[in-house]
């Protein structure tokens, strides 16, 4: 099995599992200072069916591609990376907001949650659990689409990407489990801070993946139609002149090449336009994201964390 196909995913579901664990903890420690802890049951209620919600998505979502693909069989060539194009900027853009909303929101974050539960907790009867049961839903559905939006325009990495994904989701139930039941104290703020710099530079080979898909979309379709003239260079259709060749010295069909390619977004065969989106990208969404971490200099994540370890 090839480990490098299996890193990213691993790092988007640690990630996304550690964020939607941080809520659950949060929402068990509120029902806790409550004394409502009976009501727990509702969250992991919550919980199981934010994961059966994401999952009926993911094939969803896939069995829709397959669906596309099959009835069109003679555009399959065309249909098919466009259709990949649309899932990746689907989930670049998702997965860049949530970046940037999580670093600037964490200060209202704690608060947030807390007045949601309290409010959740004056209903009578189970219209109680049922409040505190669609928290829970919403919070692990939203990070479980976030995911499955990743995986799918990684299909190509068959059994290494789903066994990366359930060893995500694994550490970071682990991780939210050793926060709340035994107080484990680690710096969450750092883990956040270094979680979002893997996440925005392999969100950055989607858009050089996205851009490969458009082109082999639109040399799909000049091969079907000669007389639709797409193809503006020698080397490409849409992405200009290559800009360099680093195959033979490191080839990302190769360690280290792999992990470069799964982790930062490497390529050995570069494009004009390619290098620009990779740049543009990084400067725009990076220079947010930094200037989010500047102006959270004492994020409220950590208070987060800070409450759960209650017994």
């Amino acid at each position: 099995m090839d480990i490098s196909a299996a890193l990213p995913t691993f790092m988007i579901t640690l990630r996304e599992g550690v964020e939607a664990a941080l809520v659950v903890g949060l929402v068990l420690a509120c029902l806790q200072k409550s004394q409502r802890s009976y009501l727990n049951n509702w969250v992991y209620l919550g919980i199981l069916a934010g994961l059966v919600g994401s999952t009926l998505i993911g094939f969803f979502l896939n069995w829709s591609f397959k669906f596309v693909t099959l009835h069109n069989v003679g555009f399959k060539p065309v249909i098919e990376p466009l259709l990949k194009s649309g899932l990746c900027l689907v989930a670049i853009v998702m997965l860049s907001w949530m970046l940037i909303w999580m670093t600037q929101q964490a200060r209202a974050l704690k608060s947030e949650i807390e007045g949601s539960v309290l409010m959740s907790l004056q209903k009578e009867g189970q219209s109680a659990g049922w409040g505190v049961f669609l928290l829970v839903v919403i919070a692990v559905l939203r990070e479980g689409f976030e995911t499955v939006l990743f995986i799918l325009t990684n299909v190509q990495q068959g059994t290494a990407g789903s066994i990366g994904a359930i060893a995500g989701l694994g550490a970071a139930t682990a991780i939210g489990f050793g926060l709340f039941k035994f107080g484990v104290k680690i710096n969450i703020r750092r883990f956040f801070q270094v979680m979002g710099i893997f996440l925005l530079l392999i969100v950055s080979g989607l858009v050089i993946s996205v851009c490969k898909n458009i082109d082999a979309a639109a040399y799909a379709w000049e091969m079907i139609t000669p007389s639709a003239n797409l193809c503006f260079a020698q080397e490409s259709c849409l992405l200009g002149p290559q800009l360099w060749d680093a195959s033979q010295v490191l080839s990302d069909h190769q360690f280290p090449g792999l992990i470069l390619k799964a982790l930062l977004g490497y390529r050995d065969h570069i494009y004009l336009v390619q290098a620009c989106a990779y740049g543009a990208f990084l400067s725009i969404v990076g220079g947010l994201y930094l200037r989010s971490l500047r102006q959270s200099s004492k994020p409220k994540i950590n208070a987060i964390a800070s409450s759960l370890p209650l017994r």
